[in-house]
């Protein structure tokens, strides 16, 4: 019963804040739950777990530094939260996005064969799905549902109708449904930067992490190409997306060779941008 109570305030919150932001404009939004989320954030996400994150990326790290990387990474937050409610905007709109490797994208494009791209919770990391399904990719992204049963509804709502229509639930069935896909000639996205309790432990940055291997075996039985995705945010928040080469499966002994591989691409990504990745996320428990 608690649950339930604290699910539906927090809706009845998230569902304001998304009603403000639609009537001051996304401009004025970004700027007030950049704000917000700077101030509130920390008092609902562990200190601790975001400051162990960051030691055990780069341990020499000053204590000032480390203060700049996860005040910006607060700001992104607000500025992805907001942005829900202006998918359509996006989707629209080309405008707010330079995309890098555009020549691989289309080669997929013209191809019959699918292929896996992967990729970690970076800037706005819903526009990634959203620019490869603006290409004529036919496209399945695997997601996991919110935890509040009044908020998932509606984010599954705006993922379908503006992100990717084909959303496919993480879990045992979700997999079963990504190879039916992938027998459809579509192809499959998703994050590979969350600790997941049935993966298995590769390094991440030097350290044992609980990682999924899906992609690397999905790549792996049905010879799919792996292909890396990043975004970030410029000053003006705007976004570059990137594209990068193939990764051919048939190259590593296994999945988790190649699962290690994938990982070195996702370290190589938080580097060039640590402002913007999600570090509250327990990735090393």
């Amino acid at each position: 019963m608690i649950k339930f109570i604290n699910y539906f305030f927090q809706a009845l919150i998230v569902y304001l804040f998304f009603l403000i932001g639609k009537l001051i404009g996304l401009n004025f939004s970004r700027k007030l739950f950049s704000f917000v989320f700077l101030k509130i954030g920390p008092f609902f996400k562990s200190k601790k777990i975001i400051f162990q994150n960051l030691e055990n990326y780069k341990s020499n790290l000053s204590p000032s530094e480390k203060e700049k990387i996860v005040s910006n990474m607060w700001k992104n937050y607000g500025y992805t939260f907001i942005e829900y409610v202006f998918l359509n905007y996006f989707r629209k709109n080309s405008g707010h996005v330079k995309v890098e490797g555009e020549t691989i994208v289309k080669n997929i494009s013209t191809k019959a064969k699918p292929v896996i791209f992967i990729s970690g919770h970076f800037s706005n990391f819903e526009l990634m799905s959203m620019q490869i399904t603006k290409t004529d990719i036919s496209l399945a992204a695997i997601y996991r549902p919110l935890n509040n049963y009044f908020l998932n509804p509606f984010m599954e709502y705006l993922r379908k109708k503006y992100v990717c229509k084909n959303q496919i639930k993480k879990g045992i069935n979700g997999v079963r449904e990504a190879i039916d896909f992938i027998n459809k000639g579509v192809s499959i996205a998703l994050m590979i930067d969350q600790r997941v309790s049935e993966g298995e432990k590769i390094n991440f940055f030097g350290k044992p992490a609980l990682t999924t291997t899906l992609p690397a075996q999905l790549a792996i039985k049905y010879n799919l190409k792996i292909v890396p995705v990043f975004i970030e945010r410029d000053k003006k928040n705007d976004f570059r997306i990137k594209f990068l080469e193939e990764i051919d499966p048939l190259k590593f002994n296994d999945k988790f060779d190649l699962s290690k591989k994938l990982n070195n691409i996702l370290e190589m990504m938080i580097k060039s941008n640590p402002n913007e990745w999600i570090w509250s996320h327990n990735r090393w428990k």
